[in-house]
This record gives C-alpha cells, structure tokens and sequence, in this order.
C-alpha cells in the first residue's frame, strides 16, 4: 500500500506509517513525551529528508499529546498554574528555533545540525536518566531520605518564587521559563515535542512527582508544537500533511493505550524503561551519521 509523498517526494508504505505512528502514540501517553525523538530517527531512516522529517513530526506529536493531555488531564495528572509558564518560555523558544532553523536550512546545513543534535542530546539525557532511576530502584529509601535532607542550592534562591498546589513546589518562575525556552527551541530544530528534556527536568530540578510531571509535560507540549507547526508549514514549507495525518491517526490510537499503563508502573521504571530507548535511539543516529560519509565515498570509488 504505497502513497507517494509530495512535500518528502518519496514513495511510502501508509500501513507502515500508520505503525509507526501508534508505537509512537503509545509512548507519548506513557512516558509523557511526544515521541518525536523517537518517530523523526524512523523518519530518517526510511530516507524523509530531515528537514521535512522535522517539520511533519511536529504535527504528529501535536495530534498524540492532545489525545495524551486529556487523558491525563481526566485523571487530574496535569498542573496547570506550573504549565502556563512553561509554556511562555516554550512560545519564544520555539518562535526563535524555527526562525534560525529556517537560516540553516537556507545555507544547506540543516540536516547535519539535526542528526548532531539528536546525537548529543539523547546520550547525555539517555545516560543521566539510566543512571539515575537504576540508583533509585536499587537503593530506593537511601535515595528518600538524601532527598529530604538535601543542601539548598542556588536555584533556592531566585526571585519570584510561587507555591504551586497541585504539584506542591514552592520554586521561581523563572525555572518554568527558563526550561520553556530551551525545550521549545529543541522542538522547533528537531522535531520532539521536548518531554525528554522536560519530564527529567520536571522532577529532578522541580521536584515534581513523576506522573504530574508526564501530565503536565503533554498540556505544555500541546501549545508548542501547534506553534512550530504552523511556522514550519507557512515559514519553511517542510509539513507534508498526507504523511503527518497517517502518523496522526496511529498517534492518537496509541498515546490512548499509552495513558492507561502510566498508573501500573512505578516512576523509577518508567524512567528506566525511557532512559533504554533514548539511548538505543543515539546509537542508531550515531551509526548513520559515521557510515553514511563511508557509503559516498564507497560510491566515489566505484564511479572513478
């Protein structure tokens, strides 16, 4: 069941797609992420011009977090004062990313960059969050009691501190804003909606609990990736919406079976079952970036 894709210009099977998009989905509700670090390597692979990989997966993730969000929202899993300034940070973020990523994609290094970037980020995320959720599965109470004796840090000293009742943190807003703008403009150059970066950041700088983290990580991710969405598609023409609405579809199917395992598993084995992916994700990244200037150089030689 192959469908040529006009924006990507690449012939594709849609039953493939449509698989891919519900494993993805699936992901989104469990892990609280909007599976794009994972869907737009796939994309790669199947030979989707990065740029175009990024710009499409953008909508995909908006589709499966909508469906992810209100599911969580329904069980109450989202802090909704908390995820408003994530997302003022997340808006500019994401506005400057596209911007800059348009820049790049004008002067032909755009595909580098994002296989870079997913390189860099998703080893060091994948590592810290291995190491950390395997620590705290093996010495879990050890672990409890550091955290309730530990040092105050600068981060405890920033203006504007708020009390958030639902997550029950007393922090700056500046945190939130700050951990907006850096996850937005990761979603506007690689084509994640960013829970990678922010579910991690959520519990471990925040201090939230891991499943109103993952709540609240998809109500921001929602708003984001509609930002990057619309200007990928009418700044950088790189949205193809036939592959986005196949991917849309499976999404949305999955990140609905994704939600309701959430509650079964404990927050350390979710992180570790998350921690496992991302880092197989590098490696493959890592793989095709090294053996793909071998095969061009093996092609040189052959036509020489």
């Amino acid at each position: 069941m192959s469908f040529y894709l006009p924006i990507a210009d690449i012939q594709i099977n849609l039953l493939l797609i449509l698989f891919f998009g519900f494993i993805v989905g699936f992901m989104s509700g469990l892990f609280g992420v909007g599976g794009g670090f994972l869907m737009t390597p796939l994309l790669i692979f199947m030979g989707i011009p990065p740029a175009t990989a990024v710009g499409t997966e953008s909508v995909q993730i908006l589709g499966s977090s909508v469906s992810g969000a209100m599911a969580h929202g329904l069980k109450k899993n989202i802090d909704y004062e908390i995820g408003i300034f994530l997302l003022i940070g997340g808006i500019f973020g994401s506005t400057l990313g596209v911007i800059l990523f348009n820049f790049f994609k004008e002067s032909g290094n755009i595909d580098l960059i994002i296989k870079f970037l997913y390189i860099l980020f998703l080893a060091i995320i994948g590592t810290l969050m291995l190491i950390e959720s395997t620590i705290s599965l093996v010495k879990k109470e050890k672990i409890e009691n550091s955290r309730k004796k530990r040092k105050r840090t600068f981060l405890d000293f920033l203006p504007l501190k708020l009390k958030f009742r639902t997550s029950k943190i007393y922090i700056s807003i500046f945190l939130p804003i700050s951990v907006g703008i850096f996850v937005g403009f990761l979603s506007a150059f690689m084509g994640v909606g960013g829970g990678f970066v922010m579910v991690p950041a959520m519990i471990y700088i925040f201090r939230m609990g891991t499943v109103i983290a993952i709540g609240t990580s998809l109500f921001q991710i929602v708003f984001v990736t509609l930002n990057v969405s619309v200007l990928h598609a009418t700044f950088n023409y790189s949205v193809d919406l036939i592959l986005a609405i196949f991917l849309l579809i499976g999404g949305v199917i999955g990140a609905q079976y994704g939600s309701k395992f959430t509650s079964r598993f404990k927050g350390e084995q979710i992180r570790v079952f998350l921690a496992m992916i991302v880092l197989l994700v590098c490696i493959k990244m890592g793989i095709e970036l090294v053996s793909e200037p071998l095969n061009n150089s093996r092609i040189i030689l052959q036509n020489a």
